[in-house]
């Protein structure tokens, strides 16, 4: 399954460097091949992170759930959990887990991805992702004008 509406070359290398010295781009992103990773682009830059474990992923889906019960089915807003691209600009194309979308603003949702700076972005802590989302991912959706960033710490019970 394609991220992006591009189709992925057939010359495109099976893999790809974290590491690189050119500024990646959204269209760099989409030709990433699916590998059940989380692929990121923060400022021009790459990052891999695994795909998330069955206790983040279940945390994320309780706290999904009762945003729908609040927002969606309450017609304020819509709620999108991950995998889902949120284009913040150029360089900077992020998967967060939860994605909260209130009134006018849910006019930013295209048809592969969200472009523009959503309301609310919610990321569930693992070990491989703690220094990353607190930050990393912070700095740029600081920068970017979220109004609202959560960090769900499961080992803690904390957001």
């Amino acid at each position: 399954m394609l991220r992006c509406p591009e189709p992925v070359p057939s010359s495109m290398p099976s893999t790809l460097s974290r590491v690189t010295k050119r500024r990646w781009t959204y269209a760099d992103y989409c030709r990433i091949p699916p590998d059940r990773k989380r692929h990121e682009i923060i400022d021009g830059r790459h990052y891999v992170n695994p795909g998330p474990s069955p206790d983040h992923q279940s945390v994320g889906i309780l706290l999904g759930f009762d945003l729908v019960r609040l927002i969606t089915k309450r017609r304020r807003g819509r709620v999108f959990t991950a995998p889902i691209d949120v284009h913040l600009g150029p360089g900077s194309v992020v998967q967060p887990d939860l994605v909260v979308l209130v009134g006018r603003n849910t006019s930013i949702v295209g048809p592969r991805k969200i472009t523009g700076v959503p309301d609310l972005l919610i990321e569930v802590l693992s070990p491989s992702n703690r220094s990353y989302d607190r930050r990393r991912k912070f700095a740029r959706y600081e920068r970017a004008g979220v109004r609202e960033y959560w960090i769900v710490d499961p080992a803690a019970h904390t957001v």
